[in-house]
């Protein structure tokens, strides 16, 4: 099997960081929904849902479930298990159109549907690298099928990070569109999001102090060249 090429590798970790964000941001939006979901009648902005409450219900839960599985898969891939991208694919499948169909519900019922939206942007891109990344030539480049090095930890670290910050700022880039009657509803679960977000920054050193400490070898180096460098050594 060939090296990986530089391009194939920042591509890999670029599909790893969208999908991430991807699966947080439906996490996100799959936990704030719920306040409507259970009680959309004490919203004045919220009233036209409440007829349909049982169809955000089932959003809720379905869109909790499908990104605690991407979550699953994330860590799958990052390890480049077998079918992790089987299963990458069907949970970004799976949290894109959970999303469009709230944005659509949301539309038709209420005039508006951020911050929702953005849920579908990202997971069209993710979906848009997703599908670049199958490509039989882009997808050796990768080095998909290699075990994890250190592409696979700086990958695993990036997205770690970004989630974290992700979850960190939350209440800060939907706050205009989640504060109804003075309450931020992105922030009610503060301490929650909180630990969480700051366990997933200080988790993303992880992979690069194992690096850096020579912990995690270089696995996607070619055969002659692990043969040139054990000769060498």
């Amino acid at each position: 099997m060939s090296k990986p090429t530089t391009f194939g590798k920042i591509l890999r970790i670029t599909a790893l960081i969208l999908f991430g964000l991807t699966v947080v941001f439906s996490l996100l939006g799959g936990i704030g929904s719920s306040c409507v979901a259970l009680g959309a009648e004490k919203y004045t902005s919220m009233v036209a849902l409440v007829p349909f409450k049982w169809l955000y219900q089932i959003l809720v839960v379905l869109t909790i479930g499908a990104s605690l599985y991407g979550i699953k898969a994330l860590f799958d891939l990052v390890k480049r298990r077998e079918g992790a991208f089987r299963e990458a694919f069907i949970a970004l499948i799976a949290c894109l159109v959970l999303a469009l169909v709230q944005v659509i519900a949301s539309r038709i019922l209420r005039g508006k549907s951020m911050p929702n939206d953005m849920r579908v942007y990202i997971g069209v891109v993710t979906l848009i690298v997703f599908l670049l990344l199958r490509l039989p030539g882009v997808w050796n480049q990768a080095g998909m099928e290699l075990p994890g090095g250190h592409s696979g930890a700086l990958a695993a670290g990036l997205s770690l990070f970004m989630c974290g910050v992700t979850i960190l700022t939350v209440h800060l880039w939907v706050g205009t569109t989640h504060t109804w009657e003075g309450v931020n509803f992105a922030d009610v679960w503060h301490t929650q999001l909180a630990v969480l977000g700051w366990g997933l920054v200080v988790g993303s050193l992880l992979p690069f102090i194992k690096v850096v400490s020579g912990q995690i070898v270089d696995s996607e180096e070619s055969e002659s060249d692990r043969r040139t460098r054990v000769a060498v050594g």
